[in-house]
């Protein structure tokens, strides 16, 4: 018998207690500093063998036989890959890599010019593509860019046109906006069966326009605002998403006021998440303003204690915390964290197809094509496919590998030069400060 390798086990952060977690068999719980200090001792063979202590263990899965947690692991990763191969299939669709804005931290900036430009060809092939090739699977659609809502007539025509074609698919779609144009193509939504829009605010007025400006000046804050109005009166879903870095982070009790004030974070049809400014394809002209994941996550824990209002704009995740704390048990076992070629596919106008949206547009990660001709470089899709936490030599034996599932593979790829290599997430360090939020 051995204290399972799949045990999260730490101090809550400011507190004297600890927690332990396991995925694998789904229990958590929060140790007071005697019983963390015998099962510390325990561990380490510091002490004769407590009875009562090990079967308190054993009845949750902390303690355990070695071949039997080995069964129960393949078990519930074969369910896993069940699931996933099940799981509905996001279609991002990149109509276009031009965009209005100069945002100061842009990750497409440097990318080659594209040439040509969408036709109701193209699109027609998409979608030939995407009904062959994932007949019989859930999926939707994603509209992206560059930005895809640029308010032009030709653009307004291309995207009601892939409206309608996803309508006679039967497909809901959602948008990836910078929101400037969003309430000039709200007839043209509403066309349509949008699932939701996801726009960048990134702060209030003056924050914001410092950092997402139009090309050649001017600050874009207010038709932005419109345009979030605009979609929660057509009940159009918005998923608002703060870009944040050590720049702006201190403006978000301001922002999730402001948003509180509009009556926004009390709408069905308003939800939030945070962006990390990271690099991902080329170094920051200002790395020195960036966080880590978890600096970023210390930073929102402060700052939640002195503004609690924020937690009505948006709750961090810390991890699997948040989930617990809201359904009273753990999620499954997260094997693989990385949906590209799974249950994330990419396909850009010029006709190439890609891993995700990490990858979308870089001539180097295409995999094939679905316009003029359909191709595929099938050793290159099978490398995303077969990865996760049981490929990834690095994962193999951590503790944590349950909760992370490997991290991001395009970042893995960009750090080691192969997809099948770890982007490790700090998930001890972040249910320190989950458990401290949520359970304290």
């Amino acid at each position: 018998m051995i204290f399972s390798k799949h045990n999260i086990f730490s101090k809550i952060k400011d507190s004297k207690n600890s927690f332990v977690v396991n995925l694998l068999t789904g229990n958590a719980d929060i140790v007071s500093p005697a019983d963390a200090e015998r099962i510390s001792k325990l561990r380490n063979s510091e002490v004769a063998v407590d009875d009562t202590l090990l079967a308190e263990l054993s009845e949750k899965g902390y303690w355990v036989d070695e071949k039997e947690e080995a069964k129960l692991y393949r078990s519930k990763y074969l369910d896993f890959v069940d699931s996933r191969d099940d799981d509905e299939i996001q279609l991002f669709f990149v109509t276009n890599y031009s965009c209005n804005f100069a945002c100061s931290y842009c990750y497409q900036d440097e990318y080659a010019p594209s040439e040509g430009s969408l036709t109701n060809e193209i699109i027609d092939s998409f979608f030939r593509y995407i009904q062959a090739e994932f007949a019989g699977r859930k999926k939707y659609i994603t509209v992206f860019g560059g930005e895809p809502l640029l308010n032009s007539p030709k653009q307004r025509e291309l995207i009601a046109y892939l409206i309608e074609q996803a309508n006679a698919a039967n497909l809901d779609v959602s948008f990836v906006t910078n929101g400037y144009s969003l309430a000039d193509y709200i007839d043209i939504l509403k066309q349509g069966h949008v699932r939701e829009i996801q726009i960048t605010l990134d702060g209030t007025a003056a924050v914001h326009n410092s950092r997402r400006l139009l090309k050649g000046g001017g600050g874009t804050f207010d038709k932005i605002i419109e345009g979030i109005d605009a979609c929660i009166a057509a009940k159009v879903v918005v998923n608002l998403r703060m870009v944040v870095d050590k720049d702006n982070i201190g403006n978000l009790p301001e922002l999730a006021r402001f948003a509180i004030d509009k009556g926004w974070t009390s709408s069905a049809y308003f939800k939030t998440q945070i962006g990390r400014n990271y690099e991902l394809h080329h170094c920051q002209s200002t790395p020195g303003k960036l966080f880590s994941r978890v600096s970023l996550y210390e930073q929102l824990f402060e700052l939640i204690k002195q503004h609690p209002h924020i937690v009505e704009f948006y709750k961090p995740a810390y991890s699997i915390s948040k989930f617990l704390s809201e359904n009273g048990t753990l999620p499954e076992p997260l094997f693989d964290s990385c949906p590209a070629c799974k249950s994330e596919w990419a396909f850009d106008y010029t006709g190439h197809i890609y891993s995700c949206t990490a990858t979308v547009g870089k001539a180097d990660e295409s995999l094939g094509t679905f316009y003029p001709a359909i191709s595929r470089k099938a050793d290159l899709i099978s490398a995303w496919e077969n990865r996760d936490v049981t490929t990834i030599s690095e994962c193999n034996d951590c503790s944590m590998q349950l909760a992370c599932g490997g991290g991001c593979g395009s970042i893995a790829k960009n750090r080691t030069g192969s997809v099948c290599s770890s982007d490790c997430r700090p998930v001890k360090e972040l249910l320190e400060l989950g458990f401290a939020s949520y359970f304290e």
